[in-house]
């Protein structure tokens, strides 16, 4: 059985209340449960719409007190939320009335006056008990947290993430929430003075259980399950001009970050969203210079540590696009026979030997729209604001070029893209008239399969294994820039096993 967590701290007034509550929002997900409790007026209504009103980047929402309600629900953009007020409850039977018994499934339950019915309460939940501290102030409260059963280890890491800003100077930063990825990483934008910066919150965890070789899939893939690469290649991009955030502070071992806040101008306008063409010629710039310099393998961290970039070897490429067999096509209903699968590896293996033959260099990874901000202050390639490069590794020029032109998130025109990798091509031979452009259209197509069949099975895993469908929005999208790639003679062998076995996404 797990020991439970527990600390306390003082609550200065509402806003120190505030900033809690949106620490706490950090490391919160649909599923988990959290109590509120304390004498009438101790704070936990108050407690309860700072957090409401955070998770909804939204400080004027309102947010009644459920008290007569019993239960108030909220579509918030990161996971649904019902508040809940047991005041008037007089035992656990009468949850079942109201929806709250059993608690409803995917959601943030967020619940006030818990002693009322203590048996409905799961095992694993995070307690707030709130009381006045008169002696500090009217508006002081003293807040003690307990986090029961699975819910010690996100206590014990809202401790640790206190004490971390407390370090830094920034505990009485306001907090602003930021919008995460698919990974498990969280965000918030610090305020204090006129000065913003990042709040990175990275706990170090596997991307699944060891299936593969041993290893867990981003293990094998070569995807960072700590801070450490963020920071190394960071530090690594700056040294070759390239505008990644500054590290101010960090806890390498916990995986916090307080890093430069690059500002919100992005590559994209419109609606529907379509590229800045001016801000995507930079940025192809900005690659095409990467690619020439040739940075190093080995990179610095801390004193005396060293962080080695690893490769984007065949092996890994294959686990990627296996996320076809594995998610994807299960998805569609689709079971090619064994002969088929095994021809499917055969005819990558053979594709991925040719990519490997290629030079080496810094590969991104996910170098698109949502990682890409504006600094206009900046020149030239400077302007070109970098925020997601942990997962670097060392491979295919032609991958991080295809990660932009075909963003898996905005439609990029056919012409617009053919236009920037000509513009690419161009600047690539300039330094260097020993580059072969034909080998690197050859590349393109070859990367832009391989990336384009994982994200199809990464969406599609996404949507089975995290609970979040919204990605698959995404897939025709990605099916379009599939079948254009597909197109290109090296891949005529796959393209038939593509247009046999592999149905398109659903509308």
């Amino acid at each position: 059985m797990t020991t439970p967590s527990t600390f306390s701290l003082a609550l200065a007034n509402e806003a120190a209340t505030a900033n809690l509550m949106a620490d706490l929002a950090l490391l919160i997900g649909a599923g988990d449960v959290i109590t509120l409790s304390g004498d009438l007026g101790a704070g936990k209504t108050a407690a309860a719409r700072a957090l409401i009103r955070y998770l909804a980047s939204d400080p004027d929402i309102e947010v009644p007190s459920p008290t007569f309600t019993l239960a108030q629900s909220y579509d918030l953009p990161v996971f649904p939320l019902v508040h809940a007020d047991l005041y008037r409850i007089n035992d656990a039977t009468e949850l079942e009335e109201i929806g709250l018994s059993p608690l409803p499934e995917g959601v943030v339950a967020l619940i006030e006056w818990p002693e009322r019915a203590p048996s409905a309460l799961p095992p694993d939940r995070i307690d707030i008990a709130f009381s006045h501290r008169p002696a500090l102030g009217s508006t002081a409260r003293a807040a003690e947290i307990t986090g029961h059963g699975k819910a010690a280890a996100q206590v014990t890491r809202l401790q640790a993430l206190r004490q971390f800003l407390d370090g830094a100077g920034l505990i009485d930063a306001k907090r602003q929430r930021m919008a995460g990825d698919a990974s498990t990483r969280s965000y918030a934008r610090l305020f204090r003075n006129d000065t913003a910066v990042i709040l990175m919150n990275s706990p170090r965890r596997p991307d699944g259980p060891a299936i593969y070789y041993g290893k867990s899939y981003s293990a094998a893939v070569h995807l960072a399950e700590d801070v450490k690469p963020f920071v190394a290649i960071a530090n690594g991009l700056r040294e070759h001009g390239i505008s990644a955030p500054a590290i101010h502070y960090a806890d390498l071992d916990a995986g916090f970050l307080i890093t430069e806040d690059f500002g919100v101008q992005g590559f994209i306008e419109g609606e529907p969203p379509h590229p800045i063409a001016e801000r995507y010629e930079a940025a192809v710039d900005m690659l095409a210079a990467l690619h020439w310099k040739k940075p190093p393998d080995v990179l610095p961290l801390a004193p005396q540590i060293t962080y080695t970039i690893p490769p984007f070897d065949v092996d890994a490429m294959m686990i990627e696009i296996g996320l076809m067999l594995e998610w994807y096509l299960p998805d569609r209903g689709a079971a090619p026979p064994s002969t088929a699968r095994d021809e499917f590896v055969t005819q990558w293996r053979g594709l991925l030997g040719k990519t490997a033959a290629m030079p080496r260099t810094w590969v991104l990874r996910d170098f698109h729209s949502p990682n890409l901000i504006w600094l206009d202050g900046r020149s030239g390639i400077a302007k070109v604001g970098v925020i997601d490069f942990q997962d670097a590794v060392l491979g295919p020029a032609a991958y991080d070029l295809v990660s932009l032109l075909q963003d898996a998130r905005i439609d990029v025109p056919e012409q617009l893209e053919l236009t920037l990798l000509t513009r690419y091509i161009k600047a690539r031979h300039a330094a260097d008239h020993t580059f072969d452009p034909a080998g690197f259209a050859e590349s393109y197509a070859i990367m832009s399969a391989q990336r384009n069949t994982r994200l199809l099975g990464t969406f599609a895993r996404l949507n089975r294994r995290d609970g979040k469908p919204q990605y698959l929005r995404h897939q025709p999208r990605i099916w379009t820039y599939l079948r254009r790639s597909l197109a290109h003679p090296v891949l005529s062998g796959l393209r038939g096993w593509y247009d046999t076995q592999v149905p398109p996404p659903k509308a």
